[in-house]
């Protein structure tokens, strides 16, 4: 398996000193934000994703995933990144999303990246039924699946907690619609612990669907907020005994955004801890 790390904790940097500094800190992979201020697709000239293609050369970094789901650029004022949503009401705004979303599928095929992730439909809002906003979000995300096989970029579903898909189970609910192999799972073992699905015991089952990681540790209390592996309640070396059972070797890809303020010594802390639990179980870290 390989370790990657998001840019989204390096938010107070270039996308080139912040690819100096994830590869510094030890990974060979990096996330990258498709939001501000990183590589936010509408407004990224060719100039500057050259600039990325020649910091990702220079560094020896491989992009695990281009992150689409945060929208910071649009500063809703409701919440910071989940908006706008893929069941908002307004067909002219839950269009930003699409749009976004194709341009992010366009970015990753033009950066060789092999998956960009997107948000689970968005926050359900009064009055709406988890059918009708299905509904919305298939009708949404089918043009951007025809992209996606298209380009031969995959194109990921993150459950998150207080979204349309919370839990796995939503998940295969609203999967059922999707025959495309370009469509798949991106399994956040942090947003599974927060709703009560413990990863080690789903790993196995969501497998033929999970093409990309997130990780990050949840306090006890399940709630959502991210911490660095190994401060919080997640049992990392099941979890991680239970990937390796599935053959998996792809990327698994380290989220904490909150650590803006150091993001330097928390992806080497993270870092740590992991490749520790990794060796402790036979895991080969590449």
């Amino acid at each position: 398996m390989k370790l990657a790390f998001s840019s989204n904790a390096y938010t107070n940097f270039s996308i080139e000193d912040t690819i100096a500094r994830i590869a510094a800190a030890g990974y060979s992979g990096i996330e990258v934000l498709a939001d501000v201020p990183h590589a936010w697709p509408a407004g990224l000239l060719e100039e500057r994703k050259q600039s990325i293609r020649d910091a990702l050369a220079k560094h020896q970094l491989t992009i695990s995933n281009i992150n689409a789901f945060m929208m910071n650029a649009v500063a809703d004022p409701r919440q910071a990144y989940w908006h706008p949503g893929w069941i908002d009401p307004d067909p002219h705004y839950r269009a930003i999303r699409r749009e976004h979303t194709k341009r992010a599928l366009r970015l990753a095929s033009e950066l060789g990246a092999p998956c960009i992730t997107t948000e689970p439909g968005g926050p359900l809002l009064p009055g709406q039924s988890w059918d009708q906003a299905a509904q919305t979000f298939y009708d949404e995300l089918m043009p951007c699946v025809e992209l996606a096989e298209e380009l031969k970029v995959r194109l990921l579903v993150e459950p998150e907690p207080h979204l349309m898909i919370e839990t796995f189970g939503q998940y295969l609910q609203f999967m059922q619609r999707f025959t495309s192999p370009w469509v798949g799972l991106n399994f956040d073992v942090g947003h599974a612990y927060c709703v009560g699905e413990n990863p080690e015991d789903w790993v196995k089952r969501m497998a033929p669907f999970t093409r990309h990681y997130h990780f990050e540790d949840i306090a006890a209390s399940r709630v959502h907020q991210h911490l660095v592996p190994g401060t919080g309640a997640i049992d990392f070396a099941a979890t991680l005994s239970r990937i390796a059972a599935t053959g998996y070797e792809g990327w698994l890809t380290v989220e904490l955004y909150p650590y803006v303020e150091n993001p330097d010594a928390a992806a080497r802390q993270a870092r740590e801890h992991l490749t520790g639990v990794m060796k402790q179980v036979g895991i080969a870290v590449e």
